[in-house]
């Protein structure tokens, strides 16, 4: 175990949000005002703009396009400008199809279920679930499950200082099956409130693939070739709040957005000796699912941070060199 990922991955949420925020705002109006394909080149607009002067985030695109390029060589991707701006625009558009989701805009003819029926009986139920996902494709269009079935509500689990800001948002987009609650800090009275929902029938949803901000148990896994950090704390939940686990992405592929729903457990559960290994095995376990849908849709999976163990080894030994270099030029 380690608690060092916050180190590997110490910018993801202040570089991340402050895109999103701009992004979100921008097509939250755009959308009231007009339609989609009027909104789009405002948004290519603005992806221009953070393409251009977000130097860290385009040289850690064009770094994860590295790997993709030699994991993945079918994709036909390679750590050139134009592929990173097609990683950025991807980005962007998921933005849109975000606000598509949340206002109501997405219908069921627009969403292909490679597992409809397995999700169709879970909705049905009135079980409470967790849902794991991650920052592939776009999460919160099968956020949109819950407008879409009034079965099912919705509490989506964020690292963020603006969860109230964009609880505002979504009920400007006129989703109100949806609440977002920040977990930077997860007391025993998330824990508690989370577990009154799950046994209400209500849904949470976490996303697997970013360590919390403030630091906290991770794990190394191996994935796309390298080794990386990721959290322990959505297994560590399931097991509190002692319900089924699901995997839930959402690719857009041939101009639809696929939903793949799979079950990851029917239950967590250990005695204090497999504790350790358990979660380890859980965490590589999602390491893989999560490696065979990026290999689907490498350009989906909005990384533009140092991600793996030897990202963060390079940077720090170019830091150096650099610092060094400037040392040698006094």
């Amino acid at each position: 175990m380690s608690s060092g990922g916050a180190a590997v991955q110490s910018s993801w949420a202040t570089t991340r949000e402050r895109g999103a925020l701009v992004l979100m705002r921008l097509a939250v109006v755009g959308l009231r005002l007009l339609s989609r394909p009027l909104t789009v080149p405002v948004v290519h607009v603005v992806t221009l703009y953070f393409f251009l002067f977000s130097r860290r985030a385009r040289a850690n695109s064009r770094d994860y396009l590295r790997r993709i390029a030699r994991e993945v060589p079918e994709s036909g991707l390679t750590p050139t400008w134009s592929c990173s701006y097609r990683h950025f625009v991807a980005f962007a558009h998921s933005i849109l199809d975000k606000l598509n989701a949340w206002s109501g805009r997405l219908e069921y003819r627009d969403m292909a279920f490679e597992n409809h029926e397995a999700l169709r009986v879970t909705a049905s139920t009135g079980r409470g679930v967790l849902l794991i996902g991650s920052h592939l494709g776009n999460l919160e269009v099968c956020r949109a499950l819950a407008s879409l079935n009034r079965r099912v509500r919705l509490n989506v689990l964020v690292h963020t200082r603006h969860a109230a800001y964009f609880t505002r948002m979504l009920a400007m987009a006129g989703a109100s099956q949806v609440e977002l609650l920040q977990v930077t800090d997860f007391s025993a009275a998330t824990a508690i409130t989370l577990r009154e929902r799950i046994d209400r029938g209500e849904w949470a949803v976490i996303a697997a693939d970013r360590v919390p901000v403030h630091g906290g148990r991770t794990v190394d896994v191996r994935f796309l070739g390298g080794i990386a950090p990721l959290p322990v704390g959505p297994y560590v939940l399931a097991a509190l709040l002692d319900c089924p686990v699901h995997l839930l992405f959402c690719l857009r592929r041939s101009g639809r957005n696929h939903v793949y729903f799979e079950l990851f457990t029917e239950r967590f559960a250990w005695d204090r000796s497999q504790r350790d290994a358990l979660l380890q095995r859980e965490a590589q376990r999602f390491a893989d699912r999560l490696a065979h849908y990026v290999r689907l849709e490498p350009l989906q999976w909005f990384n533009f941070y140092p991600f793996w163990r030897d990202d963060a080894a390079e940077a720090s030994a170019g830091s150096r060199a650099g610092m060094q270099r400037q040392g040698g030029q006094r």
